[in-house]
């Protein structure tokens, strides 16, 4: 043993190669801390004075290479001076340049996933070779900076600077087969061989079979463009990833910038290039509120592993009501591994939700992420009944009919006959009272909601919600459940519309009362759109069902009579009156036409402007300003009134939950941070200019009294 530390070892063969191997104690991956970065300098140092040196392997003991910088320790680095940050940046380069300096040739034996500094890593050696179950990938676009560490530089170097400039603006994962067309690897294997691969690598370089210090010349000297080629990459790379960012996401086209500058410098100078990059980045609100995200998504998922800890996992489960939303619960049971029962009480409804999960699963087969024959094999997992057999033997029932209180404490008490006393039985309600629906139940304690949100193959959340009965095994056996099944559960406590469509309608109560006034709606879906949100609310009530807003419209109406009641007929009612209940009905806001995949294609019909003048005859034309404050206020308030009456229990589980819930625009790392960085005085003082309006539009005490103190929803 040359060298056994926290985090690595060094062992020399007795061919005078070393195996670095990555192994960081009390931790399930590798990751780079501070304590590892300096562990691998002095490991770099040593080996650098290691006589008659042959060669170098960095390996891994874990399931993975190393995932990336240890985010949390990392954080602190925004926050240093420009000058510091600029030296912990250089002191990374320093360390990579040294391995790739080293006097004799490195391979990267890349076992599992290799992201961020890990792959930077892998790029400062001379060759890597690749498990083909591995994946890699320089993220850091996601959390609003680029790679740092040499990312910018290597990469474009080694794959071609179209290549590099798609692999990190997209932030995307590659595996193992894309990574070797491209170049970024040597050679791929099977996961058991990968090191005994990459000590033949070192043999066939000692046998002058390969040469690596021409490599390194290469990869040292600018990239040889002609200014015509030069221009037609990057012209055509600007296009492609400015379309794909948006303009609240500055990382991506900022990595293009930097790699644009780096392929005409030789080495040195493109680090210190990158270096600058990376500060400008490092120091804008973009970065702060994706890594507060990314740290809050962390807390969340770790507190959904701590309350699934104990539990046994569904072995099976069963679907009340089958459709659209059956099928997709269905689909996503099946797709992860658990079987499931689908019940409905219509042949043509159970028809209809296996051909939902078939056509999902098609989906799948289409787009090369799944065989034939394991689709088949997942499909068969989904059974159909039009009774109550064998609901005796599964272990979780999710009811998912009609949004009708009365019908579903009926189908709710039934199932409850026919389960044994130990299953748990939840409601995939939206807005109505957990313990309301639990009033005619045997055994309330084995009951819960559990609220999928649509479609329920693409959306990461779902609600865990406490009935005031519910034990905690029945929510820990529902978290388990949620994330077998892929999702990033939320536990919230029980009132109407729990936590995510509690605060949305506000959103929406702001949106009626604009148009009430003559605002245009087509004008708020744009404005919206362009702050950040991924649909606008009337494109969004659409994708919603206008008939679904209606009637969770009226029970958050009777839930909150001071601020979600209205006077009138709204535009929603009226709508409703008409059958237009958006794209399931192809009219509401908008028309709806199939484009050439058969998906629904939003299109403006004039007729629509008729109908709301009956809701509105005379117009008003609202300044961007004024639409964007009209919707955020009193969504932010309802967010905050959750968060102090513990509906939801920590910032960082209503931020993810409303980001993953209802599309809160990412950039702004969700509603407490936006607060947080709006400042809540001054969040107040916005508030009192409408406060005309009604208490939707009113801040609470306690903001008031935050906003005295100057204080703030995150200590960080």
């Amino acid at each position: 043993m040359l060298y056994q530390g926290q985090s690595m070892t060094v062992v020399l063969d007795e061919c005078d190669v070393a195996t670095v191997t990555l192994d960081l104690a009390g931790e399930s991956v590798n990751k780079f801390n501070q304590a590892t970065l300096c562990e691998l300098a002095d490991v770099v140092d040593l080996l650098k004075h290691t006589d008659d040196l042959q060669g170098v392997i960095f390996a891994s003991a874990k399931e993975a290479f190393v995932v990336g910088a240890d985010i949390t320790e990392f954080t602190t680095w925004f926050r240093l001076t420009d000058e510091d940050l600029m030296d912990q940046l250089l002191n990374v380069h320093n360390l990579f340049n040294d391995i790739s300096n080293l006097p004799c040739p490195t391979v990267a034996a890349i076992n599992g996933l290799a992201l961020g500094g890990g792959l930077e890593l892998c790029l400062a050696c001379d060759y890597r070779v690749m498990a083909d179950t591995a994946k890699i990938g320089l993220p850091e676009t996601k959390l609003g900076i680029y790679p740092g560490w040499g990312g910018c530089v290597r990469l474009p170097r080694l794959i071609g600077a179209d290549n590099a400039c798609e692999w990190i603006a997209s932030g995307a994962q590659k595996r193992s087969a894309d990574a070797f067309k491209d170049g970024a690897v040597d050679a791929v294997v099977s996961a058991n061989k990968v090191n005994e691969s990459a000590r033949h690598l070192i043999q066939q370089i000692m046998d002058g079979k390969f040469d690596y210090r021409r490599r390194r010349d290469e990869l040292r000297a600018p990239m040889a463009f002609s200014p015509i080629e030069k221009l037609m990459v990057f012209e055509s790379v600007r296009g492609v990833v400015g379309a794909k960012a948006g303009r609240h996401y500055p990382a991506p086209m900022a990595a293009v910038k930097t790699i644009e500058k780096c392929i005409s410098q030789d080495l040195d100078k493109a680090l210190e290039t990158e270096r600058k990059g990376f500060l400008k980045l490092a120091k804008g609100d973009v970065a702060h509120s994706l890594v507060k995200l990314f740290l809050s998504d962390q807390c969340v998922k770790k507190k959904a592993g701590m309350l699934a800890k104990d539990s046994e996992p569904v072995v099976k489960s069963a679907v009340l009501g089958a459709g659209i939303m059956g099928g997709g619960i269905a689909y996503q049971s099946a797709s992860k591994g658990t079987p499931i029962l689908m019940k409905d009480i219509h042949a043509e409804a159970l028809q209809l939700g296996l051909e939902e999960a078939n056509k999902l699963f098609t989906g799948q087969v289409e787009r090369g992420r799944l065989s034939a024959d394991r689709a088949l094999k997942k499909i068969s997992a989904i059974s159909t009944s039009l009774h109550y057999d064998g609901f005796e033997s599964v272990d979780f029932v999710i009811e998912a009919v009609v949004e009708n209180k009365v019908i579903k404490q009926q189908v709710l008490a039934e199932a409850e006959d026919h389960i044994s006393d130990h299953t748990v039985l939840a409601s995939n309600t939206s807005t109505i009272y957990i313990s309301e629906l639990a009033s005619n139940l045997a055994r309330p304690e084995n009951f819960c909601g559990m609220h999928f949100f649509n479609p329920v193959h693409r959306m990461p959340l779902v609600e865990v919600i406490r009935g005031e009965k519910t034990s905690e095994a029945t929510i820990s056996k529902t978290v388990t459940y949620a994330l077998a099944m892929g999702k990033t559960p939320i536990v919230v406590n029980d009132c109407p519309g729990f936590f995510v469509n509690r605060v949305l309608f506000p959103y929406f109560s702001g949106f009626s009362l604009m148009l009430q006034e003559g605002g245009d709606f087509q004008k708020i879906d744009r404005v919206m759109e362009e702050f950040g949100w991924p649909m606008g609310p009337a494109y969004l009530m659409d994708v919603v069902g206008i008939d679904t807003a209606f009637h969770a419209d009226q029970v958050m109406a009777q839930g909150f009579p001071d601020r979600m009641q209205h006077e009138g007929k709204n535009a929603v009612d009226r709508l409703f009156e008409l059958k237009r209940f958006g794209q399931k009905s192809r009219e509401g806001f908008y028309t709806y036409e199939p484009d050439n995949k058969g998906k629904p294609k939003k299109v403006f019909n004039q007729e629509i402007y008729e109908i709301l003048d009956e809701i509105a005859p005379s117009k008003k034309e609202l300044a961007d300003d004024e639409i964007i404050a009209r919707m955020m206020v009193p969504l932010c308030i309802e967010t905050v009134r959750c968060l102090e009456e513990s509906i939801i229990a920590s910032p960082e589980e209503a931020d993810t939950g409303l980001i993953y819930g209802i599309g809160f625009p990412p950039y702004l790392g969700g509603v407490l941070h936006y607060l947080d960085q709006f400042g809540l005085q001054e969040f107040c003082f916005l508030a009192d200019q409408y406060s005309h309006l009604g208490k939707l539009y009113e801040p609470t005490e306690n903001m008031r009294l935050m906003a005295s103190k100057q204080q703030k929803y995150y200590s960080v």
